[in-house]
């Protein structure tokens, strides 16, 4: 096996569409699975890279595989009345909104250099997100059978601040989260969130009472707590 490269790639991709940075997710995801596949038919010692990548996306919906179209509430026309686009997607999970305010985090790792657990990588991203929170007084928690990262849960207010789905082959990651930072709640009120019916949805500057939180702070917050909890070292920080 080769060396474990717990180096990563930050890149920052400012608002970009929601299918070019697909694409650019599985590029990256395909040439890891290529080294991959060399190490163990040629027996050579090559490292897989890992790259975190972060965006914000115009307004979409996405469902995942075992996702249900019904729980998207529009039609075809509402959603070119509100400026939305739709993607069926390879990820695990339900229907997502993605929009501008919400800080959409994308890691391309090789779990094999971390840990090959992917139940523990899903609790990762959750714990990474639920310490971000608490620097700005907020207690998040997961909530039992429900991927994501809750407020106030087990209680008739609980609401979700951060939606989660990704999908893995031989130990390799894509997709990820999506935390409401800025996000226009008006948004999530076409859909039935990741399939939960009742489950109310907030955002960050909600919570807090702001008309707006800096997004770079919050990405900061993430990839510090990120960082720490796989260990990680960043090789370098790329804006696009």
């Amino acid at each position: 096996m080769a060396f474990l490269n717990k180096d990563i790639d930050i890149i920052d991709l400012g608002l970009r569409d929601y299918k070019e940075i697909w694409d650019f997710q599985e590029q990256l995801f395909q040439e890891i699975l290529a080294i991959k596949i060399k190490n163990r038919r040629e027996e050579t010692n090559l490292d897989t890279p890992n790259y975190f990548l972060l965006v914000e996306h115009p307004h979409v919906y996405t469902l995942g595989k075992s996702g249900d179209l019904s729980n998207l509430l529009i039609t075809e026309e509402k959603l070119a009345a509100i400026n939305a686009s739709f993607y069926k997607i390879n990820r695990g999970g339900d229907i997502t909104y993605h929009g501008p305010g919400q800080i959409v985090g994308y890691p391309i790792i090789d779990l094999e250099n971390y840990f090959t657990d992917i139940h523990k990588y899903l609790r990762f991203l959750e714990e990474m997100v639920i310490l971000t929170l608490a620097e700005y007084g907020l207690k998040a928690e997961r909530s039992k059978g429900e991927t994501g990262v809750w407020l106030d849960v087990g209680t008739p207010f609980a609401r979700k601040i951060c939606a989660m789905g990704v999908r893995a082959s031989r130990w390799v990651t894509m997709h990820g989260f999506a935390l409401n930072v800025n996000a226009n709640l008006g948004y999530f009120d076409h859909m039935i969130p990741c399939g939960i019916k009742g489950k109310a949805v907030t955002s960050l500057h909600v919570e807090l009472g702001k008309t707006e939180v800096s997004m770079e702070e919050v990405k900061e917050k993430l990839l510090k707590h990120f960082l720490q909890l796989f260990e990680a070292k960043v090789v370098e920080k790329i804006n696009q």
